[in-house]
């Protein structure tokens, strides 16, 4: 593979990336960008090779450098957190508690939950920053999410996301603990 070959499937696997990790569609980013949405499928497909001026236009898009978007020596970067590295954040006398699992700052903070509710015990938040965004997976137990007042139901096996920049609750009204994940997202400069 040629050097441009590389830059091409790095910049299309890139481009990629850190638009789904922004949640922009190819519309919103073609807007963003000013650059068509036929050149980003095209980019991300690697059938094309960019100007600069559409790499730094796209750039400046995502809000990363025109090196950031490019980069292909640099591998991914992993960390692994082990099980006693885990942090317990929460807990009550009835045996309910939150553990971080393992967070990251891309694009901002992003952290991964271990939950466990037992019966009758409630946990409340304030209000997350705006454009932050909980993701909740209930393996056990019924879940009862209160968002800005309005309790919803999430059983066993079910997921649930929401908007997190309004108070909200977590609560359980079963008899059955709730072992749940959760993924908290916090746009950047928050």
């Amino acid at each position: 593979m040629t050097d441009l070959d590389q830059l091409t499937q790095s910049l299309a696997r890139n481009l990629k990336r850190w638009r789904a990790e922004r949640g922009y569609t190819l519309d919103a980013l073609a807007a963003r960008a000013g650059v068509s949405r036929g050149m980003i499928i095209q980019i991300e497909q690697a059938r094309t090779n960019p100007s600069v001026g559409t790499t730094v236009k796209l750039a400046d898009a995502l809000g990363v450098s025109i090196t950031t978007l490019l980069d292909y020596e640099q591998g991914p970067q992993v960390r692994v957190v082990g099980p006693g590295e885990a942090v317990r954040m929460w807990s009550t006398e009835a045996g309910s508690h939150t553990t971080l699992l393992v967070g990251a700052e891309a694009p901002g903070p992003f952290e991964l939950w271990d939950w466990r509710l037992m019966p009758g015990d409630e946990s409340a938040s304030d209000p997350h920053p705006p454009g932050a965004t909980e993701l909740i997976h209930v393996a056990e137990g019924e879940l009862t999410l209160v968002v800005d007042g309005t309790e919803h139901r999430v059983p066993a096996g079910s997921s649930v996301t929401f908007e997190a920049k309004v108070a909200h609750a977590y609560r359980n009204d079963g008899d059955e603990p709730v072992l749940m994940t959760m993924a908290v997202s916090i746009p950047l400069g928050h």
